[in-house]
């Protein structure tokens, strides 16, 4: 089973490693979706909807939302920022019956990336 849940956040950037008008200050509305694949435990869920959205919200959220995502990653492209995202909450979500399976960061409707670690 895959567990899918959707959180978006206010942030600005600026790649300072690209030539471009996005090497010049700009943000966005991300759109984070986090997936957890596992089996259902003892109270027949893979992971509890609630307990996720406080992780995400007190780990990732509260350091992304209305921030310059230069000041904690230093090239912050959608790749990286995945990765750094990753990284933070893998060990927050593994459990006995799941694990981090991918997340998707957004960065406009239409253009997003996919990450598998």
């Amino acid at each position: 089973m895959i567990l899918i849940k959707e959180f978006e956040f206010d942030a600005a950037h600026n790649l300072i490693h690209y030539k471009g008008k996005c090497e010049r200050l700009h943000g966005h509305t991300y759109k984070l979706v986090v997936k957890l694949e596992g089996t259902r435990d003892g109270e027949d869920m893979v992971f509890d909807f609630v307990e996720l959205k406080h992780l995400v919200k007190d780990n990732i959220l509260k350091e992304f939302d209305h921030s310059y995502i230069n000041n904690f990653i230093t090239q912050p492209t959608a790749e990286n920022i995945a990765v750094y995202i990753w990284d933070k909450l893998y060990p927050m979500v593994e459990r006995d019956n799941c694990k981090l399976y991918e997340i998707e960061v957004w960065e406009t409707k239409t253009s997003g990336l996919v990450y598998r670690g």
